[in-house]
Formats: structure tokens, sequence, C-alpha cells
């Protein structure tokens, strides 16, 4: 079949997400990637500067994960996982735990990070419901994103996503965002008001991605895990974004010496080839289950919950965070502030950020999500080789570990080029 006749098919057919169909540009055909470059229909190069909506570790089509997912597959492709097990499910928990912040023990697979969000919330409240201590209430951070789910809506911020399913949505106690607010006060006064009623705190720890990729202090992050403990509150981690080496360590929490309760897990899961979610806690929310009370069950599961070629994926992904990995995130972090230091005298450029192999400005005027300058930056990039796609005016540069310095130097230069002719 030609490029032009199953583009034809998408364009009949296929729903794309975050697309507004009336507007929208004719998505890329992409027909194959390797390394940080993404190949069109039409012949075109294209430089990932975005990990593909943050997914990809160490670079497209990496052939250690590749042969992994060859093997897996031709050996036990899928089986259900309520009452069966496989080794690739095993080891890769095992592997995850060893790598962990201490004290997380327990895994539970899902599909991709909102469900792992899911899972999260519902164990945070069904923890203290088993323990005859109903406790309903949640905590979140302003500007927070955790998933498209419904659970997972009702913890992020209100805001464009969420506004359709507002009346549908259940209350939250709101923090202000660590960024220009004093989340640790707002924390404290909180548990004394209603700390019984409080069963958990969910945070985005040190970037709050989706929310305009906002950058907060660890020592913040540490303070809201002392207060947590203090005041006998559950701490969530959502490090769907964050996991597996994007702030610099394997995870942000280990940055700032934080070992949370709860942990949520996707994206990197897999190295981006194919959806993997995990939710891992303490062994005492684990107890906190077991029971001859069969009603005290964590009743949650998907169809593909730990499907074995996803995690021999993980498995092989995870193998890959070596030494040489975090050489190459140190080199990408050295590139993203050399980069923005020559950027942040622009007269249209605020606020240049950097957190590991994660780099983002804002772009003066229209603030927001639905910011037009957005998609201008986007269709420019395009246009000139490189895939972008900024949260309105909030311009990031996430790419994968295998990016080199003189493909940075591209990526950054479009955008300088873009800022130029305005």
């Amino acid at each position: 079949m030609t490029a032009a006749e199953w583009t034809a098919l998408d364009a009949r057919y296929v729903w794309h997400p975050y697309t507004q169909h009336a507007t929208a540009p004719l998505p890329v055909p992409i027909v194959r990637a390797e390394g940080a470059r993404l190949h069109t229909a039409d012949g075109r190069v294209l430089l990932d500067a975005i990990s593909s909506w943050w997914v990809t570790l160490h670079g497209h089509c990496h052939p250690a994960i590749a042969d992994a997912i060859a093997e897996q597959s031709r050996t036990l492709e899928q089986v259900i996982f309520a009452g069966c097990t496989h080794e690739p499910a095993a080891r890769l928990a095992a592997e995850l735990v060893n790598v962990l912040p201490p004290g997380l023990t327990r895994v539970f697979f899902s599909d991709d990070g909102s469900t792992a969000v899911e899972v999260a919330v519902k164990a945070a409240l069904q923890f203290w419901r088993n323990r005859d201590e109903p406790r309903p209430l949640l905590a979140a951070i302003e500007h927070a994103y955790h998933g498209d789910t419904f659970g997972a809506m009702s913890v992020s911020a209100r805001g464009t996503f969420t506004d359709p399913f507002a009346d549908r949505l259940w209350a939250v106690e709101r923090l202000p965002d660590p960024v220009d607010g004093d989340t640790v006060a707002a924390l404290r006064a909180l548990i004394d008001r209603r700390g019984s009623e409080l069963a958990a705190l969910i945070v985005e720890p040190l970037l709050l991605g989706a929310g305009g990729m906002r950058m907060w202090p660890e020592h913040t992050l540490r303070a809201l895990a002392e207060c947590c403990a203090k005041g006998h509150v559950l701490l969530i981690a959502d490090e769907v974004l964050t996991g597996f080496g994007r702030t610099g360590p394997l995870f942000a929490c280990a940055r700032a010496g934080v070992a949370p309760d709860i942990m949520c897990l996707s994206k990197g899961l897999t190295g981006g080839a194919l959806p993997l979610g995990a939710t891992v806690t303490t062994e005492r929310i684990f107890e906190g289950f077991r029971s001859h009370d069969r009603l005290q069950t964590l009743f949650h599961g998907h169809s593909y919950t730990a499907n074995p070629v996803a995690c021999a994926a993980g498995r092989a992904s995870l193998a890959l965070l070596d030494a040489d990995s975090a050489r190459n995130r140190e080199a990408i972090e050295r590139a993203h502030r050399e980069h923005l230091a020559q950027l942040a005298s622009h007269p249209r450029v605020r606020r240049t950020r950097v957190l590991g192999t994660v780099a983002a400005l804002d772009i003066d005027g229209e603030d927001g999500y639905l910011s037009t300058v957005g998609g201008e930056l986007a269709a420019f990039a395009l246009r000139n080789g490189v895939l972008l796609r900024p949260l309105g005016n909030v311009v990031y540069v996430l790419p994968p570990f295998c990016t080199t310095p003189d493909e940075l130097a591209v990526i950054y230069r479009v955008i300088e080029r873009f800022l130029e002719r305005r």
C-alpha cells in the first residue's frame, strides 16, 4: 500500500488524541525510525526532540529492546495475570524494586500512566477503609496533570483538559503550585484542619509536566514528605514522566532523597517500545489488603496487565540504564544549559529552566495551553527537520538519551530561528 493510500485511510477512519480535526494540520506520516530520528513517507528526516510524547528513552528501535520483544513473543505473548504469573513480570518487578527508593517493594502492573495513577488513588483510599479508618479526602497540587481517566482527572488541575467533565469529578484539596506558592505551609494547615480525613497527597516530583514543565525545588519535596510522614498521610509520587533518568538520577524522588509510599510509573518503563504501567507500594500498603476477608481485595485489573512481551521490553530497557546512559544524560543536561544560556537574553524568552534531560522556556505573549504560538513553532520546526510539541507558549526539549550534542544544536538553532522571525 502506498503512503497516499494509508494516509487517506487515516483521514477517513482515525480519531487522533489531543487533536481538533477541524483545524489541525494533517498528521505527519512516519514510516520508520532509529535513534533520535524519524523518517517520513515523503523522505524527510526529523529529529525527535520530545521523545515521542516523552516515552522514548534510549532511542527508537533500539536493537536490545527489539530483540527482547521478538524472543519473548515467540515464547509467551499473553496470559491472564489474575491467577497466573510468568518470568518476565516476576523478574521485572524484582529489578524495579532493586533500583527504586528504599521501601517500595510491591509492583502492581497496568497499562499506562493514567491507569497507574488510578491504581494508586484506589489503593490509597481503600487502604484506610480496610483499616476501618475511612479517609475520603485527597490532596493534589495546582497545575498538576496525572492523566485523562476520571480518577486521574480528579486529582489533576481543573482547566482545558477537564472542563467538559467538571461536574463528574470529585473534589480534592488543592495545594499551591510549589513554583510560586507555599505548598508546605498549605499542607501543614490542611493536616491540622482535616488530617484525620486525608488519605494521601499526590505530586509530580520536581516537574509539573503537562502543566507547563514547571520545575520545583528538592527541599520542597523533602518537606512535603516529612509533613506526610508526621501527619500519617500517604505520599503518592507520580513519576510517569520523571522516572527512568529524565531528571538525572533514575527517579526524581531519589534526587531529593525521598521514599514515597506509592510510586506511579509508565512512559519510559519499556523504553517507549510498548505500553506498560506500574504502581509500586510499600509492604505496609500491600499488607493492608492481605486478609481472609475477600472484600478487602484491591478489585482492579486490566486485560493486558503484566503483558509478557511488554515486561520483556521493560527488562531490556532497564538494563540499558547503565553508566554509559548516565554519561549521555549528563551530556544532554550540559548542552541544555549552554543553549539556554544563549537564549535567555532574547527579548521574547522568559523563565529558562533545566532539570536533567528536560529543558524548557516560555515565549513571551499569550500564556496557556491554547496559545497559538505553540502551533506556529511546531509547524516551523517540522519544516526545518525537528519534531516539537510545545505546551502552548511553553517550549520544551526532552530528547532520547542517545541524542548527540550536534543534534541538540540543530534543535536549538531551529527554536532560535523561529524567535528571530517574529
